[in-house]
């Protein structure tokens, strides 16, 4: 077995404690339509926010009662690939094999026939899915709705009636400094509650390796740990504020700072999966960036914004005149102080509904109206002109003339999709590197370019440079 795949092992052991925080749901009723049950997603709450400081304890109290019985408790059992010490050694382990593990984690109940959401990761791979209501002592086998890796949510259901469910509030609402309660299964106890403040907001901390995350979490200083995963982050109301995902810490458990998935998102991701089986994800065809100090200087600007970094040609953003450099102030009167939050204000969003952008340009602010487009449009967009190699396993897109202009070259070619293990990935090539020679000479067509690699033998060298501009070249032998 490879040291990868060991790795990969190890990880899987320990993810629980990785990302065991505590979370929270508050999130109404979800149910489907049926014949016999009309329910939909409820509104957000938007009130009980204000919190009588003298009746804190009893706050507290409250809170637990109202959101500890809709916090259930999951077990989860997948098949693993086992390693042997040989493993360490060698990339091929003719002695490892195939076992079984377990893992725990929280969930929370949205509607009163089942439903139930978590952590993807909590569930991730996962044979059969156990779910136990801690207060009832019951236990239910459940089956996977739907799940979305990119905001770590998955939606469970399980064959139950008259379930307890608690109000989800509107996430939006919450500040920093206000009391929060953490509740969920830490190392098997279950129904724990832990209190906190809410530290930050609009955290991103790098956890979904996904090629379309949504990372804007709630920081907490409410101590979580090991099966907080999936649990309920709520207010002094009893409210779900956000679902526990991860923990800032370097032995896996709790060390300070706990992150939660906000309840708009929540919100917007399982009525997606209830209503159409999967995640509706809107773009504009645009990239946008935090503005640098330097940059806000520069561009002598003093309000909070992102920076439009990459237009997709022939995209809604650049159909409707936005330019690259812009500043994003504001979508749809959210102000966006943050990459994290503009990822957020996004995510609320679908595709073909009309997004509206405030922008500052020239130190002039103005409003742009689009159409938004969906994950697979606006993927069409970014491949556009990518030819396929099979034998080298990533795709080949020549760049046009933004991208040369912005490089500062005048032929180039991109890869795209590296797959796993392929030659280009162990060689370090990174997603988006733009091959500026091979073996000396300059390439603007895809098809030559590919040729030549394949049919190429002896000392290689490619040279080019990172998406970021970072020059590098890298040398190999081939037959």
């Amino acid at each position: 077995m490879q040291r990868e795949t060991l790795k990969k092992l190890v990880f899987s052991a320990i993810l629980p404690a990785i990302f065991g925080v505590a979370g929270a749901w508050i999130f109404g009723k979800v149910n489907r339509q049926n014949a016999e049950q009309h329910s939909v997603m409820p509104a957000l709450n938007n009130n009980a926010r204000a919190v009588n400081m003298a009746a804190l304890p009893d706050g507290f109290v409250k809170a637990s009662a109202i959101s500890t019985p809709a916090v259930v408790f999951i077990k989860t059992q997948s098949t693993v690939q086992m390693s042997s010490p040989f493993g360490w050694f060698w990339d091929f382990d003719p002695f490892g094999s195939r076992g079984e593990a377990t893992s725990t984690g929280s969930g929370v109940i949205v509607s009163k026939d089942g439903y139930i959401v978590t952590n993807n990761h909590v569930i991730a791979n996962a044979n059969k899915i156990t779910v136990v209501l801690n207060q009832r002592k019951q236990e239910y086998v459940a089956k996977v709705v739907g799940a979305d890796p990119g905001s770590d949510l998955a939606l469970l259901k399980i064959e139950a009636t008259d379930l307890p469910t608690i109000v989800m509030a509107n996430s939006d609402n919450i500040q920093v400094g206000d009391w929060v309660l953490a509740v969920g299964n830490p190392f098997n106890l279950t129904s724990t509650v832990t209190a906190g403040i809410v530290s930050a907001k609009g955290r991103n901390i790098n956890l979904m390796q996904n090629q379309f995350p949504i990372e804007s979490f709630i920081q907490t200083d409410a101590a979580i740990n090991p099966g907080n995963s999936g649990g309920a982050l709520v207010n002094l109301a009893g409210e779900l504020v956000g679902i526990n995902t991860a923990i800032q810490s370097n032995t896996g458990s709790y060390a300070g700072y706990g992150f939660a998935i906000p309840s708009n998102i929540v919100h917007k991701i399982v009525k997606d999966l209830v209503d159409f089986g999967e995640v509706q994800r809107a773009f504009p065809g645009m990239e946008v960036a935090d503005v640098s100090a330097a940059k806000s200087k520069t561009l002598n600007f003093n309000a909070e914004g992102v920076e439009v970094t990459e237009l997709l040609e022939d995209g809604p953003a650049a159909g409707s005149g936005m330019k690259k450099g812009d500043i994003v102030i504001s979508v749809n009167g959210r102000a966006v102080s943050s990459k994290a939050l503009y990822d957020e204000y996004m995510a609320y969003l679908r595709p073909k509904e009309t997004a509206k952008f405030t922008i500052w340009r020239a130190g002039k602010e103005m409003e742009v109206e689009l159409k938004l487009i969906s994950k697979e449009d606006n993927r069409a967009l970014q491949m556009k002109g990518a030819v396929n190699s099979k034998v080298i396993g990533c795709d080949f897109q020549p760049l046009n003339a933004t991208d040369l202009q912005k490089y500062g070259i005048t032929s180039g070619i991109r890869l795209l999709n590296i797959k796993r293990g392929t030659y280009f990935n162990r060689l370090g090539l990174s997603e988006g590197f733009i091959i500026t020679s091979f073996n000396g000479k300059a390439y603007s067509e895809a098809e030559e370019l590919i040729s030549a690699i394949e049919t190429a033998s002896g000392r290689i060298k490619i040279d080019g440079m990172d998406k970021n501009g970072n020059k590098g070249s890298y040398s190999y032998y081939t037959n």
